[in-house]
């Protein structure tokens, strides 16, 4: 897994880059990360998973700060095709989310970027002092995340 934060931005602003390395192929990988109902099975920060529609879900995520963020995400894009996935996120944090699933040999590069302010009262506040322990927990979770899903899919045979 690669992880990069770039930009300057408001305090309560964040965009994340992050790119996941699967040994399964680009479909499989496509398939596991558009189904989020799945997710609680596979990335452990992922709590709770709650069918609002069919393009809207809300999440329940918490990784090792005292605190979980409610998400909602609805699907803007998916085209299992080229790889594309987007969403757009409401809740305790505002923005999108989108990822590239794109074959190597041998596995999947999975190209993740979200943009997002954060909108839950507690994040706002404590922003300017805890910008980097937020950015650290995010990144905890994502790496939980990706390993999640590559024991996952190789438990489950998808290769």
């Amino acid at each position: 897994m690669i992880s990069t934060h770039t930009g300057r931005m408001r305090v309560n602003a964040y965009h994340f880059r992050d790119t996941w390395l699967l040994s399964s192929p680009v479909r499989t990988v496509f398939d596991a990360v558009t189904d989020v109902a799945g997710y609680p099975r596979w990335w452990p920060d992922v709590r709770e998973v709650t069918r609002v529609d069919d393009d809207t879900a809300q999440l329940v995520c918490r990784a090792v700060l005292p605190y979980a963020l409610v998400i909602r995400m609805r699907r803007a894009e998916e085209d299992r095709d080229t790889g594309r996935m987007r969403v757009h996120l409401t809740g305790d944090l505002e923005g999108s989310l989108a990822a590239t699933a794109l074959q190597l040999p041998g596995g999947t590069r999975l190209e993740i970027t979200q943009q997002v302010i954060a909108t839950k009262p507690l994040l706002r506040t404590l922003s300017p002092l805890a910008r980097p322990v937020f950015r650290a927990n995010h990144a905890l979770m994502m790496r939980r995340g990706w390993r999640g899903l590559e024991s996952h899919l190789s438990a489950t045979g998808a290769r």
